[in-house]
């Protein structure tokens, strides 16, 4: 039994050629200690159980050896396992915090207040409940977590599991503080006492907007309401921050459309960059949850109309070309594949999805207006949320491609000619009116169809979806609510101006 340390990396385990019996290597029991391979590798490996004799060893001589290398191995693991916890900083720290709540001094959370499971009663109202009870329990773990969302979710764990978090509630008058477990349910002014030294600082990135900004994005609001806001959202803006993205609609909202709210609003769907319309947030943790939940599930009703929809989204589109029918369902499964060898990547069509990884998509269209000059305005409903969903179906099984598709319909616009001068008159009295450039960099008044780069003319025009605010205040207040009777709410975003352009252009 012999203990050697290493600087490199072991592949493949060695053996001998003039040794009858291989080596027995523990080292991959230690490989995920560390994963910097130059980093010292402690390893234990047997050889020639009997040192002496070429013949197989006895038995009992075989079990003395296995049991001392299983004891050698546990204490190396146990050595470095206990190497790893003292160089490793965050593992500092959270000793730290935990060694605090033996000083006396705690930190103090908001007294808890009764909450709705916005996950299960969206669910609960997706599959069309009719009357159900509405579960308000929440554990300890799940309000340190809501309260102190940078905490690191191991380091929360670890403090209960070391009982190192106190519940302090007022029982018969007397103020009572003991020990709380993560799985205990929370009571109505219930307060949650974490060590001291835990760091519930925030470091935010702030983002400073002028008043020119702010101004512009609270003008885009349709709808606001205790639990949820509405923007009309315009089309170049991008709705989260990624590499190459300065401003997004996620980061302003939390400086421009929070108001008298101590959390921003959060997203609960996406649009396109390119594209524009009615995109909804949730206020509150509440309200963000029920909306998750109503977006996620399938909202497309079955022929015996069991299941309501009760999310609808209508599209306004212009695409090159027309379809060979008015309306119709299209329900194609799609799928992403990677391109230029992992560089860029597309959704499609996929033609066998039993075979290949796929989503199930459904969109719903019917023509609203055809041009003589090769162009249609479409209305789509998509039943299903898929990345690219609308594009796609247009693009390639409907065989008409929107404008300013250039990644799903390029060869289209390759073909297209552009419109000739005497159908552009029609539209030069408003031509001066977006002269001046928006803030954000946003320039809403060029891209028609009569410009020769048009922009992609994708809008989702009406959103219809139940009263998130009615339903919750109603399940906080009664525990229980009959959905059947629930109101819905409807909203309405007008064309950006280039698309208005290319409406009266077409109707010339």
């Amino acid at each position: 039994l012999i203990a050697i340390p290493t600087s490199h990396r072991l592949t493949k385990p060695f053996f001998n050629p003039s040794d009858r019996f291989p080596c027995f290597f523990l080292f991959p029991l230690f490989s995920h200690l560390s994963p910097e391979p130059k980093q010292l590798k402690t390893f234990v490996f047997m050889r020639n159980l009997h040192l002496f004799s070429r013949e197989p060893p006895s038995s009992t001589f075989a079990k003395f050896a296995a049991k001392m290398c299983c004891t050698a191995a546990g204490q190396l693991l146990r050595s470095l396992c206990t190497t790893t916890a003292e160089c490793s900083p965050k593992s500092q720290q959270q000793d730290s915090a935990i060694d605090s709540g033996k000083t006396g001094k705690w930190f103090i959370l908001p007294p808890f207040s009764s909450t709705v499971n916005g996950t299960a009663a969206g669910k609960a109202l997706s599959s069309a409940a009719t009357a159900g009870k509405a579960s308000t329990e929440t554990t300890a773990l799940k309000w340190v977590l809501r309260c102190c969302p940078e905490l690191p979710r191991n380091l929360v764990q670890k403090l209960f599991r070391l009982r190192q978090v106190r519940r302090e509630s007022a029982q018969e008058g007397q103020v009572k503080c003991w020990k709380v477990t993560a799985k205990d349910s929370m009571n109505v002014g219930d307060k949650i006492l974490l060590p001291g030294s835990v760091n519930v600082s925030v470091t935010e990135k702030e983002l400073h907007c002028s008043e020119e900004e702010v101004e512009f994005i609270r003008s885009l609001v349709l709808y606001k309401d205790p639990a949820i806001i509405v923007v009309n959202k315009p089309p170049g803006l991008p709705v989260q921050g990624g590499i190459g993205i300065k401003r997004s609609l996620d980061e302003l909202s939390a400086t421009c459309l929070s108001y008298d709210y101590s959390e921003p609003p959060r997203l609960v769907h996406r649009l396109d960059r390119d594209s524009s319309g009615i995109l909804v947030m949730g206020r509150t943790q509440a309200s963000t949850t029920f909306l998750h939940s109503i977006f996620r599930e399938k909202t497309f009703a079955a022929p015996d109309k069991v299941r309501r929809r009760i999310l609808q989204r209508r599209y306004w589109a212009l695409v090159i070309g027309s379809p060979r029918r008015a309306n119709g369902i299209v329900s194609a499964p799609l799928g992403k594949v990677v391109l230029d060898d992992g560089k860029s990547d597309r959704v499609t069509v996929i033609e066998d999805p039993e075979n290949t990884s796929s989503q199930h998509a459904i969109t719903q269209y019917k023509v609203i207006k055809a041009s003589s000059h090769g162009y249609t305005w479409l209305e789509l409903c998509p039943l299903t949320g898929r990345k690219h969903q609308i594009r796609v179906h247009c693009a390639e099984v409907l065989g008409t491609p929107l404008v300013g598709d250039f990644k799903y319909g390029w060869q289209a616009h390759r073909k297209l000619k552009q419109l000739s001068q005497c159908n552009l008159q029609s539209d030069r009295s408003g031509e001066l009116v977006d002269k001046k450039r928006l803030p954000l960099g946003l320039d809403l008044g060029n891209g028609s169809v009569s410009d020769k780069t048009p922009r992609l003319h994708l809008h989702c025009r009406q959103m219809v979806l139940p009263d998130v605010f009615q339903a919750l205040e109603d399940i906080e207040t009664r525990g229980d609510y009959d959905f059947s009777r629930l109101k819905t709410l409807k909203f309405d975003a007008p064309l950006p101006r280039f698309m208005d352009q290319s409406w009266n252009i077409l109707s010339s």
